[in-house]
């Protein structure tokens, strides 16, 4: 296992590598001029001064490499500089931000614990639901349980996120006035009382992110062990004379979760696609809005690097469910 590990990292770098070139190259090509937003009275002669400060008037493989070389080498010497206090990466140039002029990393840092809190909680609830509900309602197929939570699924997978957050804004926040409807990121959560406004204004974010989670993963848990509950060891466990608790939790659910565990491992990078749509509806100042902005501005390099940060998050728990495999499937072996 320890080799496997090893062996797919060394290969994730050459993947990754590619990954941002394509990134780099679709970026280059897309429409917009970063320079659009200067006003008209800037004169010509000066625009471009600033666009030769912003090092657009390198050919494409500088820039690249320039990138390649700040991301891979300084931007990980700052980080040891932080913690152990070194001087590594003093007077580098980082990733620069065209459109605040400050490091894209140290935005990055700023924005994330802000959708930490509401994706990590999200996901961390929708999987606390969605086994249960996945599990039972396949043990007790057709029953009054199953059908109610085949339909919640359905309204799950059915409806966007910017439908259900404006919905349940107008339900909660609105009519009823229990929470608020935008969410406060300047909040320091230092008292009972500031813990408390947290878990208010998160919560309707959270229910719109883990609604969808669970519909997911609660279908996918059900078709797993249904497949499951029908094969020739579960009737020889029983004859066996092994407690259906035993059979059901222990033989069923751990070969059940190995498909569930690939939509786990890969829906946490996509799950932060989705918070993009959630945290403009919610006003939540972390990394979605944060892209949607950079968008907007053509800040090249806010963009490729939030893009880039997605792959490698993608990429990393791909890894985490082909290890996980091994570990719930004795059968399988990677060494």
């Amino acid at each position: 296992m320890l080799t496997f590990t090893i062996r797919r990292l060394i290969l994730a770098v050459p993947t990754l590598i590619f990954i941002s070139l394509v990134i780099f190259l679709l970026l280059e090509l897309a429409p917009g001029d970063p320079m659009a937003q200067v006003p008209l009275t800037v004169p010509p002669e000066v625009k471009e001064k600033m666009r030769e400060a912003l090092g657009l008037g390198e050919p494409m493989h500088i820039r690249f490499w320039k990138w390649i070389v700040q991301f891979f080498w300084i931007e990980p010497q700052v980080l040891i500089d932080h913690y152990l206090g070194t001087s590594f990466s003093q007077g580098d140039l980082r990733v620069i931000s065209w459109q605040t002029r400050s490091p894209v990393m140290d935005i990055v840092v700023q924005r994330m614990p802000q959708t930490l809190w509401v994706v990590g909680t999200a996901y961390v609830v929708a999987i606390v639901i969605a086994l249960p509900i996945g599990i039972y309602s396949a043990y007790r197929q057709y029953s009054w349980f199953d059908q109610m939570g085949t339909f919640v699924s359905m309204v799950g997978f059915s409806v966007p996120p910017f439908f259900s957050g404006v919905l349940v804004i107008v339900i909660f926040s609105v009519q009823l006035g229990w929470f608020p409807s935008i969410y406060d990121t300047t909040l320091v959560v230092d008292s009972w009382d500031s813990f408390v406004k947290q878990l208010q204004q998160m919560i309707m974010p959270v229910m719109v992110l883990a609604l969808q989670i669970t519909a997911q993963l609660s279908r996918f848990m059900r078709a797993s062990m249904l497949d499951n509950l029908n094969q020739d060891y579960v009737r020889t466990a029983r004859a066996k004379g092994m407690s259906e608790y035993v059979v059901v939790m222990v033989h069923v659910l751990r070969n059940s979760m190995i498909p569930v565990v690939t939509v786990i491992a890969l829906g946490i990078p996509a799950i932060f696609g989705g918070a993009i749509i959630t945290e403009q509806v919610f006003k939540v100042n972390g990394i979605g809005q944060l892209l949607i902005g950079a968008i907007q501005a053509n800040d090249l390099p806010m963009v490729q690097t939030l893009t880039f940060i997605f792959a490698v998050l993608i990429v990393l728990f791909n890894l985490i469910a082909d290890v996980l495999y091994g570990i719930l499937d004795p059968r399988i072996r990677y060494d």
